[in-house]
């Protein structure tokens, strides 16, 4: 996939050089972020802005070319989190020690498991272990946008 750069710094400056989904900080990656298609182009989705979000190389591989996850707490399919059309903090917290994100909707505990954002499927969870290293050097938990950063018990 091609996105003209004009595009695609948009797309980091609107994502605030984050990825949409887990919250990685560019700033800590060796790499710029990638594109993420929300509505896969191989399920019909496009190049159009409103259709792509800024995703680390986790989240979108993990993400794939999937819209739909299962809830663990309902055992349902539900949709996965879009970027352009919801807000993170109406589907998600971050843990009170700010390592985990929470979903608190069907569609934030649907992304939380496909996208397993804690590593919590792993043996040792990687992730959470970064995010207490990004929290000393307070980087951690990203603070620019309360209304959009909450946190939960």
């Amino acid at each position: 996939m091609s996105i003209p750069k004009p595009i695609y710094e948009f797309i980091r400056q609107r994502a605030k050089f984050r990825c949409e989904y887990c919250h990685y900080p560019e700033l800590l990656s060796s790499a710029p972020l990638s594109v993420d298609h929300i509505q896969p182009k191989s399920l019909g989705g496009d190049d159009e802005p409103n259709n792509l979000a800024l995703a680390c190389r986790r989240c979108n591989e993990r993400r794939y070319n999937f819209i739909t996850g299962i809830d663990p707490k309902t055992e349902t399919e539900a949709r996965l989190f879009n970027p352009r059309q919801e807000q993170w903090a109406n589907h998600f917290v971050w843990s009170t020690d700010s390592l985990k994100i929470l979903g608190t909707t069907p569609t934030g505990r649907a992304t939380c498991n496909r996208l397993d954002l804690n590593d919590e499927r792993r043996e040792e969870p990687f992730i959470q272990n970064s995010r207490e290293l990004w929290r000393t050097a307070k980087l951690h938990p990203p603070d620019d946008d309360p209304q959009q950063f909450g946190t939960i018990n």
